[in-house]
């Protein structure tokens, strides 16, 4: 029985957390996996994670930088022929940057926090389109972007950083625009919201007796931090043909987060 990427060729920006689970679960399912990141060494240990078992390659690019970007993914290219799918994991928090509350967000770091989640976002899909549109001689795909729970439901008392949260609802502004414009070329564009996952990104929240205690009731069905292979999962579903009548769609993978009242 053929595995669901059997011949997929699958682009995944990031390393660590949702990215790693996600490329070590795309590979077990046949899929070709191009892990385009930041750190070399990261990339590496990915690979070896992955073992020869699985088709695995990767580019190291600031997805940030647009000439970096376009030549990771001319080397996936180079490197697997094509590409089916993306998935867009790669941001992060923008509190060392001074992201919090609208009044006190300098706009220096309004705009480095913007350029973390959202450009890092653009590029991708920009470039992976131009590979996955068939007039351009690719053969349609999946796009899935992994936003955050925070886009739609707020925290403010624990969470009220209001430029990530505003990039990453652009993220769903943009997968539904771009969803309605590539439909008729074989291209299905979604979004994964998640609520905290415990990945390197949140260390400082696991590490806050307060924060672990609000996010354990706030997410009852875990009872706790989410864990990475369940944003995987979800998103491996959304990339693969089981989802082939899905395009345009938000799915929240938050452990109850969005029905649940609580208080810190």
């Amino acid at each position: 029985m053929a595995a669901r990427f059997d011949g997929r060729v699958i682009a995944v920006t990031g390393a660590t957390g949702i990215a790693a689970a996600s490329a070590k679960l795309l590979c077990s399912d046949g899929a070709s996996v191009f892990t385009i990141a930041r750190d070399a060494d990261e990339c590496a240990a990915l690979g070896a994670s992955i073992g020869d078992g699985g088709h695995h390659g990767w580019a190291v690019a600031d997805l940030r930088d647009e000439p970096e970007t376009v030549a990771a993914f001319e080397a996936c290219r180079e490197r697997f022929g094509r590409v089916d799918g993306l998935l867009a994991v790669a941001g992060g928090s923008g509190r060392r940057f001074g992201d919090g509350p609208l009044d006190a967000i300098t706009l220096e770091a309004w705009l480095a926090t913007m350029d973390l989640n959202l450009t890092t976002t653009f590029l991708p899909m920009r470039e992976a389109l131009k590979l996955m549109m068939p007039e351009r001689g690719g053969g349609g795909g999946s796009i899935v972007v992994i936003s955050s729970v925070l886009a739609l439901h707020p925290s403010p008392a624990l969470f009220g950083t209001h430029a990530y949260a505003a990039a990453k609802g652009a993220q769903l502004s943009l997968v539904r625009a771009a969803a309605a414009t590539y439909a008729d070329r074989g291209i299905r564009v979604n979004a994964v919201a998640p609520s905290v996952v415990a990945t390197p990104m949140s260390e400082r929240a696991q590490g806050d007796p307060v924060v672990a205690g609000y996010v354990a009731r706030k997410q009852p069905l875990t009872g706790g931090f989410l864990s990475a292979s369940a944003v995987a999962s979800a998103s491996a579903f959304l990339l693969s043909d089981e989802a082939d009548a899905i395009t345009g769609q938000i799915l929240e993978v938050d452990g109850g987060w969005s029905v649940t009242e609580t208080t810190p």
